[in-house]
């Protein structure tokens, strides 16, 4: 899909940004668990706008941009050689069309730098869990549960595991060619 560009993420823009970034999250709890979800952190919010903030604040943040029209985001971190991927979204509309695959390329050649990539989803997350492994080259190094809680997140401030999201995360890599672990 040669036709995907990441366009750096304009302060005009950043309000629909994080609306259109909690229509795809949700998108996908109410895919997996209907009206009955209790995975939301705010206002019926799975992602709430304050997480979504921290990570614009603390990233770089791109729209992903189709044919000039606005169908997604990616939100980013790097330090040298190690890359996180903090949060990435396509419109529900785009699922399925390879727009958040072509959105990962262009990702990395943003940052040809980075050796490895990082990132984690909710356990229920099926379909992430398959873009992430089967679509970009990620591998599942970890699994972050009640008796197994994520080092790096220490007072739990990312993920609730109890409420929120009781049935874990999986934290995933990506090795680049010549990276190493």
């Amino acid at each position: 899909m040669n036709n995907i560009k990441l366009v750096p993420l304009r302060d005009s823009d950043r309000e629909q940004f994080i609306l259109d970034n909690q229509e795809a999250f949700n998108f996908g709890a109410l895919e997996e668990f209907g009206l009955r979800d209790d995975h939301f952190e705010e206002d019926e919010q799975i992602i709430s706008s304050e997480t979504i903030e921290k990570s614009i604040d603390n990233g770089e943040a791109y729209r992903i941009m189709l044919d000039g029209r606005p169908v997604g985001g990616v939100i980013i971190s790097v330090d040298g050689e190690k890359g996180d991927l903090d949060i990435l979204f396509t419109s529900p509309k785009e699922h399925n069309k390879g727009v958040g695959y072509a959105a990962w390329c262009e990702v990395e050649k943003l940052h040809p730098e980075v050796k490895v990539w990082e990132t984690v989803t909710p356990y229920f997350e099926q379909r992430n869990i398959h873009f992430y492994v089967n679509r970009c080259g990620f591998h599942i190094v970890e699994f972050y549960n009640k008796f197994h809680p994520d080092p790096n997140d220490p007072e739990g401030e990312h993920m609730n595991l109890d409420n929120q999201f009781p049935d874990g995360m999986f934290k995933f890599e990506k090795t680049m060619n010549g990276g190493r672990k």
